[in-house]
């Protein structure tokens, strides 16, 4: 961690089909090698099944929902206190709760079989569900922190 100044931080272009920036930033991240296009092109290709299986309208509405459920609210940071190191439970700032879903939803998107436009679609359709391994991340990191709150005065 520096010790200089905090980072900046950058706002994200809408994307050019829905005029979103939810959908830039998860673009951003299924993006590999700097292919912007290709991952615009599976991110797409994952709202269109997700609105067809669904049945339900407007993507990025499912994507809301599906982000709602798997938003963490509490995570657990190190912290060394007096040689020994503790898992202080810590509440998760909102932008920091959305990276973590997408991150999330991209990695158990790639551990997935198949391509990764009917993976990603699929989980985002479990993810609104409230089913599938990124809810099961979510509710791991809750119990983590609930496990741990014994430990909750020691954060700064």
């Amino acid at each position: 961690m520096s010790r200089r100044r905090r980072a900046q931080k950058r706002e994200h272009a809408p994307d050019p089909r829905y005029g979103n920036q939810l959908v830039t930033h998860l673009t951003n991240i299924v993006m590999c090698d700097g292919k912007k296009s290709v991952a615009q092109h599976i991110v797409y290709g994952a709202f269109e099944r997700v609105a067809e299986k669904l049945g339900k309208g407007d993507p990025i509405d499912l994507l809301l929902g599906a982000l709602d459920n798997i938003r963490p609210k509490l995570e657990v940071k190190s912290r060394r206190v007096g040689g020994t190191t503790y898992q202080v439970p810590l509440e998760t700032a909102f932008e920091r709760q959305q990276s973590l879903a997408f991150r999330w939803i991209v990695s158990a998107a790639q551990s997935r079989k198949g391509g990764m436009t009917e993976a990603l679609a699929l989980e985002i359709i479990d993810a609104y569900n409230n089913t599938g391994s990124v809810v099961k991340k979510k509710d791991d990191t809750h119990k983590m922190a609930q496990a741990n709150r014994a430990f909750a005065h020691l954060r700064w």
